[in-house]
Formats: C-alpha cells, structure tokens, sequence
C-alpha cells in the first residue's frame, strides 16, 4: 500500500479488523502522536471492540513517550521523534506495557507548520508490533492537517489488518 485515500471509512477498516481479531483471539493496544488517538477512536467506534481493544497511549510529547511507552531518550536525539526508530519503539512498548498481541504506532509531522526539508509535513512512520516482529511503514501525505491524520489513522488500521491476518495464518 503506498496511500490510502484520507476520505476513506476509518469504520469500514476498524470493522474488518475487528472481525479479524476475534477470529483469531488477537488483542491491540495503540500509540500515538500526531493522529491524537484517532486510531483508537476508529477502533472504538465499533460495538463489541472491548473484547480485543485493550487501550492506548496518545504520547505528543516525547516526555510522555518516554515515561508511557518506554522509548528512550537516546533513541529521539539521535533519530528525532518522527522516525521509523522511534515508532518501532513506541509499537513495542505500547505491546509490552499493555500485554497485547499486537500493537501499532503513530508517529508524524501532521502540518501545517513543523515540516524541514529533511522531514516535510506529511511524513509519518507508522509501526505494527507482533509475534512475528515489527514492520515499519513510512508515508508522506500530500493533504491538510485533518487529512494527514486520517490517512495516517487509516494507514496505521491497514497495517494492523495486515499484520492480523499474517498472525491468523
């Protein structure tokens, strides 16, 4: 997948999940930055998600990540907070802290300002944690601030399906 369209159904896409997690007894906890906890939101706007959602951390500030979800400092200096490092760190903490089986994480550059020219507005690192490892996907969306952070909650459900599916297997 290279791009989801920001208008899509975040219900639709939290829905197949869904289906795919209780199919196959598969818990998620989330993290995230710059979507503000809009995935869980998508997630929880379904009947019945209590019985594979555990919870989620909305960690905006590197602070937080850091205390929440157990990224480390070091890993932010060198690599900034928008990198494929730390969401891969943030996915793996968000796991361990909650106990899931799978967890995703959001890390980005929503817009409009925030942007240079190493790490444009639009780019996001977006992290699914698992029983087989980690994947790690990175985007740079094109849209507004509000677009960013759907496709960007859009993207971060695919990827959760994605991965589901691949555990279910």
């Amino acid at each position: 997948m290279t791009e989801l369209d920001p208008e899509l159904d975040l219900v639709d896409l939290a829905e197949r999940l869904q289906a795919i997690c209780l199919a196959a007894g598969l818990t998620v906890a989330t993290a995230e930055s710059c979507t503000g906890g809009l995935v869980a939101h998508a997630l929880t706007e379904i009947p019945g998600s209590s019985a594979y959602f555990l919870g989620g951390v909305v960690a905006y500030a590197d602070a937080t990540k850091q205390a929440e979800l157990d990224v480390p400092r070091g890993l932010i200096e060198r690599h900034g907070a928008v990198s494929a490092q730390v969401a891969r760190s943030m996915a793996e903490g968000a796991r361990r802290r909650v106990g899931s089986a799978l967890a995703v994480a959001v890390t980005g550059i929503a817009g409009p300002g925030g942007g240079t020219d190493a790490k444009p507005v639009g780019l996001t690192y977006i992290a699914v944690d698992g029983p087989a490892g980690c994947e790690v996907r990175r985007f740079v969306w094109p849209h507004d601030r509000s677009a960013n952070k759907r496709a960007s909650a859009a993207a971060a459900i695919d990827l959760l399906l994605i991965c589901a599916a691949a555990v279910r297997a």
